[in-house]
């Protein structure tokens, strides 16, 4: 028995780039669906909105805990919902729904999320005790709520010239259908 002819039918001389577990979670994951400024946007969300989690559980004491209580919840909830967005966008779960009424909920979410942060941001200012901790907290938390407040403006914004721009296609080509038969 010969090493060629046993394994000849069962190996590849060069099995490509495209074998392997590696390629097929890069099938499953893309960010190919969001433009190149969401991406980034979105990717900002996620940190700071953890930065600003991760620096409000390192206060081990405060006065009025209640703004750094408002604060823990929006900022949990923010990287949690930014999250959860951005899985939906970068897998095949998107396309198993309905790619509107995702772009929709993202809109009001991400400007939800971020006028909630905003406002956590300054009722944490306004009752925290000056630690570093607790600055930096609020120095991400704001940075955060900008991020999300942008991505909104700029889903706004890029929707309107995007519909704007698929009207105009459907006036163009928007003859009857039997008139060239005519």
């Amino acid at each position: 028995m010969e090493n060629g002819t046993v394994y000849s039918p069962t190996t590849e001389d060069n099995p490509g780039s495209a074998s392997g577990v590696r390629s097929r979670i890069a099938a499953c994951l893309s960010m190919r669906r969001l433009k190149w400024p969401q991406r980034v946007l979105k990717l900002f969300q996620l940190v700071l909105s953890l930065l600003a989690f991760i620096c409000e559980e390192v206060v081990s004491q405060c006065t009025l805990c209640g703004g750094l209580y408002f604060f823990e919840f929006i900022s949990s909830s923010a990287f949690l919902l930014s999250l959860l967005i951005l899985i939906v966008y970068c897998t095949p779960v998107y396309d198993k729904v309905d790619a509107e009424k995702v772009r929709s909920s993202d809109f009001y979410i991400t400007v939800g999320i971020g006028s909630l942060f905003l406002l956590a941001s300054i009722v944490f200012v306004s009752m925290h005790d000056r630690t570093s901790a607790e600055i930096a907290a609020t120095v991400f938390g704001f940075f955060a709520s900008a991020a999300f407040l942008a991505d909104g403006l700029f889903m706004k914004l890029w929707g309107k010239r995007h519909l704007s721009q698929m009207r105009k296609t459907e006036t163009a080509t928007s003859e009857p259908l039997n008139s060239a038969r005519e």
